[in-house]
């Protein structure tokens, strides 16, 4: 059986060593086809991959706020849950906005092996200065904390998050906001809250442009200072958590809403908008290098099939010699693969080649000099090779079947 083997893969080498042109032109067709694959793939899946990492550590992966998805049921309809009960003239309670008995969520949240939490204050207060009034966002964090769960410590231009702790008043603001008001590092600015609280604060970090986690209108204070600045000692109206894995956020965050009944939002929820763009992109991306590698592949039929039609002489010898139609046809198919082999092993060498150029490049975004993210790992080679055999092989075996139905009496006696 080996040896039949042999002698099955020495006539394909055979024939494709009497037609270097044309193997020459198929193998170098497989090549350009696996090469543009490889850099087209890991163009996108690198990009992508940055993108959803952009997605997961720019913020906490679940976001637990004071909001409730539906409001709670009058009491008469929780007493009379099942009796038809119909509501006039109530008025709905006000009630001070925050979580309640936030200690209580935050230990749960930490709880969870790998979990880091940290408690925030948002509000809103207004800036002054020169007889100019904008408007600012106030986010009170503790700055030990939030530098785990969030990547703002990598996103300023001046600064250091620590600083909120060491400067009475300190405050993070972006760059633009800074710009409008004509402010620098270490300037005094004051500001007003809604309750009529005045106080004043000192600038002690910048957040860079384009920021998307910052706005233009936001900053940072320390949560205790702006717990007193807004009127709302000892309270917190968010909880950030970031877990070691961050795919497990959806079914955290489920749980957590659940037992409190707050709003716990996950990056995933948030980010739904644009994760369903990307499977469309994928779609998108894989159909068109699929079609890439296809074009690739009428190189191999078209090489198997002028053997095919060249050696039909030969065939009808073999035949005679008592070759089976299946041994002819595993010559041509070893011939389709190995044009196939060949191809993928110089479009590595081509792909390779292109993800380097393309992750040289240097591009300016934001006043910052950054690369293209291009994914190198094996798996796109695999899913290259792969692809490539499989087509190459139909390739090889749809003219291969006509050398079966090849009757050697017939080209014999033709041939005399």
């Amino acid at each position: 059986m080996i040896g039949r083997l042999l002698l099955l893969l020495h006539i394909a080498s055979r024939h494709l060593l009497m037609r270097q042109r044309q193997t020459l032109v198929a193998t170098s067709g497989v090549a350009v086809g696996v090469g543009f694959f490889l850099a087209v793939s890991a163009l996108m899946v690198g990009s992508q991959a940055d993108f959803v990492r952009q997605l997961i550590d720019v913020a906490p992966h679940i976001i637990i706020s004071d909001e409730l998805r539906s409001p709670a049921p009058q009491p008469g309809r929780r007493a009379f849950p099942d009796g038809a009960v119909v509501l006039h003239g109530y008025k709905v309670r006000n009630e001070v906005r925050g979580i309640k008995d936030w200690q209580a969520v935050m230990a749960s949240a930490a709880a969870i092996p790998g979990a880091v939490v940290s408690p925030s204050l948002s509000g809103a207060v207004t800036l002054r200065l020169g007889g100019r009034e904008e408007p600012l966002g106030v986010i009170g964090i503790d700055p030990a904390l939030e530098s785990r769960v969030s990547t703002i410590s990598d996103k300023l231009r001046a600064g250091h998050l620590d600083d909120l702790e060491r400067v009475q008043g300190g405050v993070i603001i972006g760059e633009e906001l800074a710009s409008r008001l004509g402010l620098n590092m270490g300037d005094i600015v004051g500001a007003t809250a809604a309750s009529g609280t005045t106080r004043s604060l000192r600038i002690v970090g910048l957040v860079k442009k384009g920021n998307s986690q910052l706005g233009s209108s936001n900053g940072y204070m320390l949560l205790r200072e702006a717990q007193s600045l807004l009127g709302r000692p000892f309270i917190i109206n968010r909880i950030g958590i970031k877990l070691s894995d961050p795919y497990t956020a959806q079914d955290v965050a489920r749980t957590l809403e659940q037992r409190y009944g707050y709003k716990a939002e996950s990056w995933q929820e948030r980010s739904s908008d644009f994760l369903s763009l990307l499977v469309t992109r994928n779609i998108i991306m894989y159909t068109v290098v699929s079609a890439i590698l296809l074009v690739a592949s009428f190189g191999i039929y078209t090489a198997v099939s002028n053997s095919v039609a060249d050696k039909r002489r030969d065939i009808a010898i073999l035949r005679s010699m008592g070759f089976s139609e299946a041994d002819l046809q595993i010559v041509f198919v070893i011939e389709g693969l190995a044009l196939a082999v060949i191809g993928v092993l110089l479009g590595w060498l081509l792909g390779y080649a292109l993800m380097s150029i393309l992750g040289s490049l240097r591009f300016s975004i934001g006043g910052e000099d950054q690369s293209i993210p291009i994914d190198r790992s094996p798996r796109q080679y695999l899913i290259a090779a792969a692809a490539s055999l499989l087509a190459g092989g139909v390739a090889a075996w749809l003219p291969a079947r006509k050398s079966a139905k090849v009757d050697p009496v017939d080209i014999l006696r033709g041939a005399m």
